[in-house]
């Protein structure tokens, strides 16, 4: 798998610090020696890469992201985008996006989120307008996935509606977690997937260093197995884990699941 770091922010002040992420959360990958099928990990022997940013011109990172994820789409069987904020995923699933429809595939996206992130998008969409402005530009609605939203303004629940997005709430997990994962899986049957993590998807007590936290959300536990799941789906393009925020971790707890996280998708 291609790892590719993307230090990007763009959340109007509020995510300084995800920009740390990419390393401190590569150098825990460290202290991992397998995953949990025992396949063994070296750090040492990653393909890495870096997408260099300049966080102050908003317009040029967008560009810079969008080129390099485009380019990756179209030579890399699999990439990993390890960010960020949230924001970096529109110039990335609008990377994927271009390059589905240049090879006349159908694009499909599951986004793992606490958040929505269809607020009315500015010029260059911040962490909490990136999808709205993703499905403004064409990318079809039907193909949504949003899994774990658990808290949305009113504005947003309306665009959901009409755009007939799909959603799996947190209660659903708990009904039956591998019917759940079933569902997940099947929807991207037959379609290029991309896949979206907010690590605020999971409950704070498990991974406190993120800007929003959302109480009832997944368990670490729960969340690794369903990206077990996931990643054994074979038309899988492409990952990104982003709002991993080390500046305000406890005990390094979230960023050593951001590198389990990791370690279980090589």
């Amino acid at each position: 798998m291609y790892i590719v770091k993307v230090p990007g922010i763009n959340g109007l002040g509020k995510t300084k610090g995800c920009e740390k992420a990419p390393n401190v959360v590569l150098e825990a990958l460290k202290e991992i020696h397998s995953n949990e099928n025992g396949k063994p990990i070296d750090s040492r022997l990653l393909d890495l890469e870096e997408i260099h940013l300049e966080n102050s011109n908003l317009e040029l990172t967008n560009n810079l992201i969008y080129k390099n994820s485009f380019k990756m789409f179209e030579t890399q069987p699999k990439t990993l985008f390890i960010g960020g904020d949230h924001s970096i995923s529109y110039p990335i699933t609008r990377g994927f996006f271009d390059s589905c429809q240049n090879s006349g595939k159908e694009p499909c996206l599951i986004v793992f989120d606490a958040h929505a992130d269809c607020m009315k998008p500015m010029k260059e969409p911040t962490h909490e307008e990136w999808l709205r402005k993703l499905v403004e530009d064409g990318f079809p609605a039907r193909n949504i996935l949003l899994v774990g939203v658990r808290n949305m303004w009113q504005d947003e629940i309306v665009f959901l509606k009409e755009k007939a997005i799909r959603m799996i709430s947190m209660n659903q997990f708990l009904d039956n977690l591998q019917d759940t994962c079933d569902i997940i899986m099947e929807f991207s049957d037959g379609k290029e997937l991309y896949v979206s993590i907010d690590i605020d998807v999971v409950d704070p007590a498990f991974a406190p260093g993120t800007g929003y936290q959302e109480s009832g959300g997944l368990s670490s536990r729960d969340f690794l197995y369903l990206i077990q799941r996931i990643n054994k789906i074979k038309n899988l393009k492409g990952i990104d884990l982003v709002e991993i925020n080390p500046e305000k971790d406890k005990d390094n707890q979230t960023v050593k699941l951001g590198a389990k996280i990791i370690g279980e998708l090589i």
